[in-house]
């Protein structure tokens, strides 16, 4: 099972740009997909982006589509999301996680998750 730490949030100024961090233990990193997850105060968590094993296929939520990048980095057993033009809507505690297999986009195909890290836009 993989082991995930998150790093990066932070408090930006709408239109701004912050680069979360996903540090990953464990053998299986460059073998499972990847995904970024966000929870609101009072919502559900939601899927933000995805990516395959090698980082040749991404996947987006059509609230950041545009504005978010994911990458890895399996030499590094690392994830990126840089996250760029930040909207106040933006504000949660984002989520690295490990899907069960090459690529997942639905938050029950992932089986590992990170502790969370706080991103606060303000407007």
């Amino acid at each position: 099972q993989v082991q995930l730490v998150e790093s990066g949030g932070g408090l930006v100024q709408a239109g701004g740009s912050l680069r979360l961090s996903c540090a990953a233990s464990g053998r299986t990193f460059s073998s499972v997909g990847m995904g970024w997850f966000r929870q609101a105060p009072g919502a559900e968590r939601e899927f933000v982006a995805a990516i395959n094993v090698n980082g040749g296929f991404t996947y987006y939520a059509d609230s950041v589509k545009g504005r978010f990048t994911i990458s890895r980095d399996n030499a590094k057993n690392t994830v990126f999301l840089q996250m760029n033009s930040l909207k106040p809507e933006d504000t949660a505690v984002y989520y690295c996680a490990s899907a069960r297999g090459a690529f997942a986009y639905s938050r029950a195909a992932f089986a590992s998750w990170g502790q969370g890290t706080q991103v606060t836009v303000s407007s």
